[in-house]
Order: C-alpha cells, then sequence, then structure tokens
C-alpha cells in the first residue's frame, strides 16, 4: 500500500477510536501517543530521520489489540505496512 494512504489510514484509526470500541483508558491513551508519533516520524521523514522504534510500537499495538478489537489492529497493520513501504 503506497506511503500515501498513510494519512487516509490515521484518520480511519482516529475515526474507529471516535466510534468508541471498549477501550480501557489505558488502550486508548496508548493509541493516541501511538498516532501522534506517527504524525510526528511523518514530519521526520521530510527531514531524513526515521525513527526505527516506530514499527516496533505499532506492531506491538498490532499484538495487543488483536484478538479484542480486530477492526482497530487491522487499521493499525495498514499503517505499519504504510510504514515499511516508507522505509521506516
Amino acid at each position: 500500500m503506497p506511503a500515501s494512504h498513510l494519512p487516509q489510514q490515521l484518520q480511519e484509526l482516529r475515526d474507529q477510536l471516535a466510534e468508541g470500541p471498549p477501550l480501557s483508558e489505558e488502550e486508548r491513551a496508548e493509541l493516541f501517543v501511538l498516532t501522534q508519533e506517527i504524525e510526528l516520524q511523518l514530519a521526520r521523514q521530510a527531514a531524513a530521520a526515521p525513527d526505527a522504534t516506530l514499527i516496533d510500537g505499532v506492531n506491538l499495538a498490532v499484538e495487543r489489540f488483536e484478538a479484542s478489537h480486530p477492526t482497530l489492529a487491522g487499521t493499525l497493520r495498514n499503517i505499519m505496512q504504510s510504514l515499511a513501504n516508507m522505509g521506516i
């Protein structure tokens, strides 16, 4: 999936979170921080300073939400793939 889809995927994640899946405050905070880190990485990409730990964080979130929130996990997988396609 092209990297140009990443902003759309981030918006999809925000929309899914806004719809209110049954997440704890800790889970919501974790996804909010992860979303902010991805947006920061997009800004950094122009400066060519990728954060190698970002993909690990997204991967951990996928694993954490895979069973309980498969739609969120799917969106996170798409984001992870876009980041990988960008060389992050």
